[in-house]
């Protein structure tokens, strides 16, 4: 083959050469490839109602009028079955409002889009019954006589749990002074709750920040362990507040109402 390529002239060899390298990067432009694509999503006020129907809804106790709004946040990511190729990775790995995931840190491996959507579903269920026994243990209130139900359509995961136990806080006890828990602002988070109140990390803080700016929120509480990867594309007018516990969220709420002093990352 070299005794070959040395009588072609320069140019055809060069051409002969790159033959082969060209149908690999042809093969590859086409190819799926093991990640997934994301963006932000949407965001949802807990205190307010989705489709009509309200977010929260408590029976066995007093309910306070609220103010201003607490707004999950989301991300929006290719469905697991949906490959993803080259052209397209590149294009959204360079754009400030979208990130390259991992297919796997996204969605379990080895399952179909139903059996994921069954699985976010479950997950969501056990975050509403976390965020309604971790708020409840706060407040110290008996979950025997105050009944907490929680809806949201169409979103599934843990991330919600965070805003949901604020919700509920906000609705039973505002700031525990009269005044709204979120102060009259909008105010948009995430993070995991456990039932007893403490906030783990959850992924796509960077996307969720600008899903929250998008829509109004000013404030964004974010599990501490997360604080690098929201600073990281953070929208002009919005503030990082690092919680780890749902006392925590609480406290540094009343702090930002009061002008004392707030966590930050």
């Amino acid at each position: 083959m070299l005794s070959r390529l040395t009588r072609l002239p320069r140019p055809a060899a060069l051409a002969l050469c790159a033959a082969p390298v060209l149908a690999l990067f042809a093969v590859a432009a086409l190819a799926p490839l093991p990640f997934a694509l994301a963006r932000p999503g949407l965001t949802a006020d807990v205190l307010g109602e989705q489709k009509g129907r309200p977010v929260i809804t408590i029976t066995g106790a007093p309910v306070r009028k609220t103010d201003g709004q607490l707004r999950m946040t989301t991300i929006l990511a290719t469905n697991p079955s949906t490959d993803v190729r080259l052209p397209e990775l590149v294009d959204s790995w360079f754009r400030t409002d979208r990130a390259v995931l991992p297919k796997e840190s996204v969605y379990p491996s080895g399952k179909s889009d139903r059996q994921i959507e069954r699985h976010n579903l479950e997950e969501m269920a056990k975050s509403q019954s976390s965020a309604a026994a971790a708020a409840l243990a706060y407040l110290h209130k008996d979950p025997a006589k105050v009944k907490v139900d929680l809806e949201l359509a169409d979103v599934g995961g843990p991330s919600a749990g965070l805003l949901f136990s604020l919700g509920i806080v906000d609705k039973l006890d505002g700031n525990g002074s009269g005044g709204d828990l979120t102060g009259g602002r909008s105010i948009a988070g995430t993070g995991t709750i456990t039932p007893d109140g403490e906030v783990g990390a959850v992924g796509g803080v960077a996307l969720k920040t600008q899903a929250a700016r998008r829509d109004g929120a000013t404030v964004f509480l974010v599990p501490k362990a997360e604080c690098a990867d929201a600073e990281s594309d953070l929208p002009d007018g919005l503030r990082l507040i690092p919680v780890t516990t749902l006392e925590g969220a609480v406290s540094a709420l009343r702090a930002l109402q009061k002008g004392g002093q707030v966590p930050s990352c």
